[in-house]
């Protein structure tokens, strides 16, 4: 079983940055797909990034792509979503997943850690 602990999240203001993390424990990334997704209120959950852990393939939605980038530390098992010039409307639950095919569709996904709170002011 697979359990992953993001943190990282918190209130930052318009044009502003945050790093989350994202730790799995019960088995490595290795070999997985690492995805981050996030949520705002009465919306779907949106497909944020997507990393291919092993090769360090990353593919990022359009929302983001230029903003944010990806990176994992292997020997600490941990992946980071490094948010940049944040916008209001990047307000959101964050929440990392693991699955095995490198995809947007957070179906795709198998473990889902518990999300955490992004909240940019303008």
């Amino acid at each position: 079983q697979v359990q992953l602990v993001e943190s990282g999240g918190g209130l930052v203001q318009a044009g502003g940055s945050l790093r989350l993390s994202c730790t799995a424990s019960g088995r490595t990334f290795s070999g997985y797909v690492m995805g981050w997704f996030r949520q705002a209120p009465g919306k779907e959950r949106e497909f944020v990034a997507t990393l291919e852990w092993s090769v360090g393939r990353s593919y990022y939605g359009d929302a983001v792509k230029g903003r944010f980038t990806l990176s994992r530390d292997n020997t600490k098992n941990t992946g980071y979503l490094q948010m940049n010039s944040l916008k209001p409307e990047d307000t959101a639950v964050y929440y990392c997943a693991v699955g095995s095919v490198y995809a947007i569709n957070p179906r795709l996904y198998n473990y889902w850690g518990q999300g955490t709170q992004v909240t940019v002011s303008s």
